[in-house]
C-alpha cells in the first residue's frame, strides 16, 4: 500500500496522541521501547530496491535482518523507538527453508490483516 498524506498525517496524529497519553497517565504500564515497522512488498528484486531506497532516505545501512526467515532489513532509532523497514524475501537460501519463508510472510499477513480497514476517527457518541 503506497503511503497516502491522509496515512501519513493519521499515523503520526496517533503518535503523538499515544506519547501524550503516555505522558498524562502515569499509571499505565508503558513498554521498555516500541518499533514501527514498514513492510515491503513485491518480487525479491523490488523488496531490495525498496529496503536500498528506504536505508538511503534514513541514512542507514541495509542489513539480512532475521536470516532464518529470510528478511533484509533497515532502521533508525530515536532512544527507545525505532523506525524499520523489512522486506520478507521469498528466495530461501542455505539458513532459510520454504516453510521458514512461508511462515514468515504468513506472520506479516496477519499482522497487517487490519491495514486500511480500521477506523482511526470512529463516530461521536
Amino acid at each position: 500500500m503506497a503511503t497516502t498524506d491522509d496515512h501519513r498525517a493519521d499515523l503520526a496524529r496517533g503518535l503523538v496522541s499515544l506519547a501524550v497519553f503516555t505522558l498524562t497517565h502515569r499509571d499505565v504500564p508503558v513498554p521498555s521501547f516500541v518499533t514501527v515497522t514498514h513492510y515491503a512488498k513485491g518480487s525479491d528484486e523490488e523488496i531490495r530496491a525498496e529496503i536500498n531506497r528506504i536505508a538511503a532516505l534514513l541514512g542507514t545501512e541495509t542489513a539480512p535482518g532475521d536470516a532464518e526467515h529470510d528478511h533484509y532489513t533497515t532502521a533508525i532509532s530515536f532512544g527507545p523507538v525505532t523506525y524499520q523497514a523489512v522486506g520478507i524475501l521469498a528466495t530461501a537460501t542455505a539458513t532459510a527453508t520454504a516453510t521458514a519463508t512461508a511462515t514468515a510472510r504468513a506472520r506479516y499477513q496477519a499482522q497487517t490483516f487490519y491495514e486500511g480497514r480500521t477506523n482511526l476517527n470512529p463516530p461521536a457518541s
